[in-house]
């Protein structure tokens, strides 16, 4: 097993190095050593130089060298039921001497493989091409300062900047700072690990080693800066990825229904084509041959071939429409969820509102300051500038400056620009050099707090954090000459209702405060040791308008059956206000804050749930999500959760559907996600359930087209057995097979492009175990639409069998006066069917609402598989070499214009059950 020790003397970053320095036994020397073997300071690298690197090294990215998957890819599309029932057919062609029939069966099972598999490698591609919305970010010194770039553009020398929630791109070694770390996708530790610059070991196992960092980790606490010493496949990651020699596809549940369909297809098609035989031979006096023939007809009949592929394609198709919109799926799967959702658990800063603050006044105890863009800041008034310096000092964000914009927390940018406003510009070297020690914004303690070192050498604690958070702690606070006073009961009422009178405003407020160590006293080494007998230094409220679109996505929400929850970090007041000006509350909300949550039993909370009040549950944590993502699933919702931070990441997984911000998300919460939503907007959520709803919707619409022409398929042959041979057989099997397989599929792969019904969001959401195939579609399918295709089609072959003088019983094979007429009607069948068909793609558009509101001519692919169709039949009716092939003869003009009425008599009669169910049921689906 590799070593810290090995690895370190054996790593550099330049391709032309030989990789043998010897690390010294002081750490810092070893830092040294490292950066001089790769060529790079503590600085970083210039962005020449990186550029440079990258031409060497190549990007930073895993190769799959698992070998190629597409032959076993190839192998399962000759395997699945659908194709074993085919199978099936041609062995039993084979065995009594059809021969023919036989080839043209494996030649419809090596077609449809082939086109099965380029469909699913197209959808696959899909997916995979959704990587380039969201390509991993890094934050690394180029040019001396902080750069944010893709993480495929890392080389080695690079320096990275480690905050928490980032995701590690590249193996590195530290160089300051200390950090938590989730190596689980490495090492399968739950528990995070505690890494530092100073945590120097040597001889331990590589993953173990303290002062190292390794790509596809994540930080989940603390701040450090770490030098890249392996990109790519040199990382640790890289030499597990060369391991694997697989890649597991998952099915996703609507694929794992069709399949089960499929082979109840397949079992009820077999056990039909067994027991027929005897009938058709001993009840029908058929010969064993016909028998046969017969029964090969029925197992092809039976089988929708391209059902697999189409969905899985228009699965695809969705994703990448839902992508452009602004929401990535990370699962095909989701999709289906989506359509399902009927409730929506929503943060409220940046998905509701746009996330930009703005201070707009600042309360101490010499009074109120106004902010406003239009006036001058206020000046000279010492407790202000007081707290500007705690503002700018407990602040974790980097503020403009002529080449970058602000960067980190909006909050704290906002913050910032205000304490520079009141004449309090901060310098990053010197707020970095003054720092002792930082406790991060923890969800459970609501606060910030810093240890620093004035200007005279005290060191003070600065803190800031939520009003209800930081109140409690403090003692004291600065009055208006800047000295500290007593914070008296009165003072502490009248700060609540302050705090309250903000809130409802729909401001966020901040309490600041500060407190000096006394001499002697030893640094805090935690939190609350810090956070103790605090001098109030006042509070500091902001504004994040809301979002313009999201008033007209939560109506859309509310008409579609979708309950919207807000659950935040922010005050209850303030998440209500925002929550009233978009629309999500129509009334006056139950607020739940995080304390009332902690003490609520399991059954009150279910009981809360279950009611009909617009619920906010404010200033609650991760831990709160998780629970009431649990609460609303367990009584049978279908969930959607956001969630942008690292402790987010549970409920995230929990919900249904997890959606992670793409912008001011973490990596462990888009990790976590199922959804991850590029522009961090609740109207990109509505957008992206009316695209599942409509994805889904369609796929139960070509599903339908497909079942649909199973009983025109099978009738002719029924006719044909049931009669005992004295009526012809009215359609080939080679004839069947063209029409499965040539006309078939570019219509029902249009009609998973069909644009959404009217009152598509006017609709409940589905039921979470609703299957896609239900029994009413399949009654619709077969013996409505099915029989209306069917009774055309061989209306068309009796008129030209009849009108040639065939009667039953009479011979119409090879050599006899009736036999070109008998081929001129099983081509009339087979064209009925094929305008039977056109009647059904019209039909399956829509399930209840009239064809003129989603327009005749709204699907042009449509249109462009019916006309492939037609064109491929008038090839199989008029081209001698398809004659000769498929048994077909020309049509006459009189026989062409039997059939034109078939399209309008097939849409005609749905379009008035349609209408008969408007009228009966207007308010269902």
């Amino acid at each position: 097993m590799t070593t810290a020790s090995e690895a370190r003397a054996t790593t550099s970053a330049d391709p032309a190095s030989d990789g043998d320095a010897r690390p010294a036994p002081d750490p810092t020397e070893r830092v040294d050593l490292l950066l001089r073997d790769l060529r790079t300071g503590r600085s970083g690298l210039t962005d020449r130089e990186a550029r440079r690197r990258l031409l060497q090294v190549g990007p930073n990215e895993l190769r799959r060298r698992g070998g190629r998957t597409w032959p076993r890819e190839l192998v399962r599309q000759f395997t699945h039921p659908l194709a074993l029932l085919l199978w099936a057919a041609a062995g039993l062609a084979w065995a009594v001497g059809i021969v023919p029939v036989a080839v043209a069966v494996l030649t419809v099972i090596v077609i449809n493989a082939g086109f099965a598999f380029a469909q699913e490698r197209h959808a696959e591609r899909a997916v995979e091409a959704l990587a380039a919305y969201l390509p991993p970010r890094a934050k690394v010194l180029r040019d001396g300062s902080v750069a944010e770039i893709a993480a495929t553009e890392l080389v080695p020398g690079d320096v990275l900047v480690i905050a928490e929630g980032d995701r590690i791109s590249a193996d590195a070694r530290m160089l300051d700072g200390g950090i938590e770390v989730d190596l689980s996708a490495l090492t399968g530790e739950s528990m995070p690990v505690y890494r530092a610059a100073e945590l120097v070991d040597a001889g331990v196992p590589l993953l173990h080693a303290r002062d190292l960092l390794f790509s596809g980790t994540t930080c989940t606490e603390g701040e450090a800066r770490a030098v890249v010493y392996a990109t790519g496949m040199r990382s640790e990651l890289g030499r597990i990825a060369a391991l694997s020699e697989r890649v597991q596809r998952d099915e996703s549940p609507l694929e794992h229904q069709v399949r089960r369909v499929a082979w109840l297809i397949a079992g009820v098609s077999v056990a039909l084509g067994v027991a027929f035989i005897p009938l058709a031979t001993l009840a029908a006096g058929l010969s064993f041959v016909n028998a046969v023939v017969f029964s090969v007809g029925l197992l092809v009949g039976n089988v929708p071939e391209g059902l697999l592929p189409v969905i899985t394609l228009a699965l695809g198709m969705g994703v990448r429409e839902m992508a452009r919109r602004g929401a990535v799926m990370k699962r095909l799967s989701a999709v289906e969820t989506l359509g399902s959702t009927d409730v929506i658990c929503t943060d409220k800063t940046g998905t509701l509102t746009e996330n930009r603050m703005r201070v707009v006044v600042a309360h101490t105890a010499a009074g109120r300051f106004d902010f406003a863009p239009e006036h001058p800041p206020p000046e000279g008034h010492a407790t202000l500038t007081r707290m500007a310096a705690a503002m700018a000092v407990c602040n974790n964000a980097r503020p403009n400056d002529a080449d970058r914009p602000a960067t980190g927390d909006p909050t704290e940018v906002a913050l910032l620009d205000t304490a520079a406003a009141l004449g309090i510009p901060i310098d990053l070297p010197e707020r970095d050099r003054h720092r002792i020690r930082l406790f991060h914004f923890d969800s459970a303690r609501k606060r910030m707090s810093t240890l620093d070192s004035g200007a005279s050498g005290e060191r003070l604690v600065h803190v800031k954090g939520a009003p209800e958070s930081v109140l409690p702690l403090c003692v004291l606070e600065l009055d208006a000459q800047g000295r500290p006073a007593a914070l008296t009961d009165a003072r502490r009422r009248e700060l609540d209702q302050l705090v309250d009178g903000l809130a409802r405003r729909g401001l966020r407020v901040l309490a600041v405060a500060e407190r000096e160590l006394r001499a002697g006293e030893r640094d805090p080494a935690r939190a609350e040791q810090a956070e103790r007998g605090l001098t109030l230094l006042g509070v500091v409220a902001m504004v994040d308008p809301p979002r313009p679109e999201v008033a007209e996505a939560v109506a859309a929400c509310h008409t579609a059956g979708i309950r919207i929850i807000v659950i935040t970090g922010d005050h209850g007041l303030t998440a209500a206000a925002v929550a009233a000006q978009v629309g999500i509350t129509r009334g006056e909300p139950v607020i739940v804050t995080g304390d009332q949550l902690d003490r609520m039993s399991e059954p009150d909370l279910d009981r809360l749930l279950a009611g009909d009040a617009d619920l906010i549950f404010a200033r609650s944590s991760p831990e709160a999500k998780l629970r009431i993502a649990d609460a609303l699933r367990a009584t049978g919702h279908v969930v959607a959760m956001t969630g942008d931070g690292v402790n987010d990441a549970p409920a995230l997984r929990r919900a249904d559907i997890g959606i992670a911000m793409g912008r001011s998300g973490t990596d462990v919460a888009r990790e976590a996600a199922t959804m991850v939503l590029t522009d961090d907007n609740f109207a990109t959520i509505t957008a992206a359930i009316r695209a599942g709803r409509r994805v889904y919707v369609n796929i139960r619409k070509f599903i339908f087209y497909i079942f649909a022409h199973a009983t025109p398929e099978v009738v002719p042959f029924l006719v044909f057995a049931l009669s005992g041979g004295a009526v012809p057989l009215p359609l080939t099997v080679l004839q069947l097979l063209s029409f499965d397989v040539g006309t078939e599929t570019l219509p029902a792969l249009a009609l998973g492009r069909e644009p959404a019904e009217p009152g598509l969001m006017h609709r409940p959401p589905r039921p979470r175990g609703e299957p896609v195939i239900r029994v009413p579609m399949l009654l619709r399918a077969w013996l409505f639409l099915g029989l209306l295709c069917a009774g055309p089609a061989m209306a068309g072959f009796f008129f030209v069998l009849l009108r040639a003088g065939w009667h039953p019983g009479a011979p119409t094979g090879p050599g006899t006066p009736l036999h070109h007429a008998y081929r001129q009607a099983t081509t009339m069948t087979l064209l009925g069917m094929v305008t039977g068909q056109i009647g059904t793609a019209f039909a399956a558009r829509t399930d209840r609402a009239a064809l003129r509101s989603i327009g005749v001519f709204s699907n042009p692919l449509l249109l462009w598989g019916i006309a492939f169709e037609l064109a491929l039949t008038g090839a199989i009716i008029y081209l001698p070499p398809l004659q000769s092939l498929l048994g077909t003869a020309a049509l006459t003009p009189a026989m062409l214009a039997f059939t034109a009425p078939f399209p309008l008599i097939v849409w005609g009669a749905d379009e008035l059950r349609r209408w008969v169910v408007r009228r009966r049921h207007p308010a269902t689906r």
